[in-house]
């Protein structure tokens, strides 16, 4: 059996308990891995809460990622070894003492990188890739307005979008965040509470705006996410956390700046998907980890038995980069 978190039925962070759960078995394309340390993301919350189950055929246990030791290692999983560092994005199963992982999943945790540090990677980084180039076609020469900079999601897209040579634009609800932000690489850095961050955006960009926009909020930024866009812009939507519904929607700056809207969520993807990105990721991003261009933003850890209180932290906005849970396997 292994330690793992459990949650007794929808509601707060009052029905999140530690448990026992029996320990996977991989199958012949699959390591297991014993779990070290794994990240929070707002995607657990609401599954905590009830209103995001996992896919089909995943764990019930919430976490999105991991970082550990592979302890087994399936027959047809070749280039893998018992006793190797590894790190991954999972449909479920990260708050637990072990899990299985297809073997193209993995990605070998660079030698200079801490387990606490590889877990705050992969959620965050391959939705940010993926929003950024394949879904936002983001090139060297444009603007990218990244609202929920200081989030996991958007502490990556800063950097990933400073690597690209691109040019980033960022919202935040503090001071303290919006430094953050700037260091890693935001050029701009707005807070939303004090007003229409649309005008400053423009402001910023003399009137010209953004080429692409990833979005978090939903029908709050709606209307000023358009009006920061130039012509053929984009945006991408990742989550609605201020809400799904636009009053008096107005489809006339979408058809007259040719504006191009795509909405995704990375865990119900198939595993080609999620296969192709953690190649391409590994293949061109990894090398950045390992020589220091790019660095994981952990925020704060907990050891597993302070759930709670980690998931708190999230739900307060408190956090700047990942929330990691620590953890030894029995």
């Amino acid at each position: 059996m292994m330690k793992a978190v459990i949650v007794n039925e929808p509601g707060g962070v009052d029905q999140l308990s530690i448990g026992e759960r029996p320990i996977p078995e991989p199958t012949e394309d699959e390591l297991l891995v014993q779990v070290k340390a794994t990240a929070l993301n707002r995607a657990d919350i609401m599954q905590r809460m009830g209103h995001y189950p996992p896919p089909e055929g995943a764990s019930q246990i919430l976490g999105l990622e991991m970082a550990g030791v592979v302890v087994k290692v399936g027959r047809n999983c070749s280039g893998w070894h018992k006793g190797d560092r590894v790190f991954a994005l999972l449909p479920g199963g990260g708050y637990a003492g072990y899990v299985t992982v297809p073997a193209r999943m993995a990605m070998p945790i660079p030698g200079s990188m801490s387990f606490e540090e590889a877990a705050a990677v992969p959620e965050a980084f391959f939705t940010a890739y993926q929003a950024l180039f394949w879904l936002g076609g983001l090139r060297s020469t444009e603007r990218v307005l990244i609202h929920a900079g200081a989030s996991g999601v958007g502490s990556a897209a800063i950097q990933l979008a400073k690597f690209a040579g691109a040019e980033s634009i960022i919202t935040a609800g503090s001071a303290k965040k919006l430094d953050f932000c700037r260091r890693l690489g935001a050029k701009v850095a707005i807070n939303y509470r004090d007003g229409d961050f649309a005008a400053s955006v423009l402001n910023a960009t003399d009137g010209d705006g953004v080429n692409l926009v990833i979005d978090f909020i939903g029908a709050p930024y709606w209307n000023q996410n358009l009006n920061c866009l130039m012509q053929d812009g984009r945006m991408v939507m990742l989550a609605m956390m201020g809400g799904a519904k636009v009053d008096q929607l107005n489809l006339r700056t979408i058809l007259f700046k040719r504006i191009r809207i795509s909405g995704s969520t990375l865990r119900s993807r198939d595993l080609e998907y999620k296969c192709r990105l953690t190649n391409e990721f590994t293949r061109k991003i990894l090398p950045a980890f390992a020589d220091g261009r790019f660095q994981a933003q952990v925020d704060s850890t907990f050891a597993l038995e302070d759930v709670a209180e980690a998931h708190q932290r999230m739900e307060a906005n408190e956090n700047m980069g990942k929330i990691v849970l620590t953890m030894d396997a029995e």
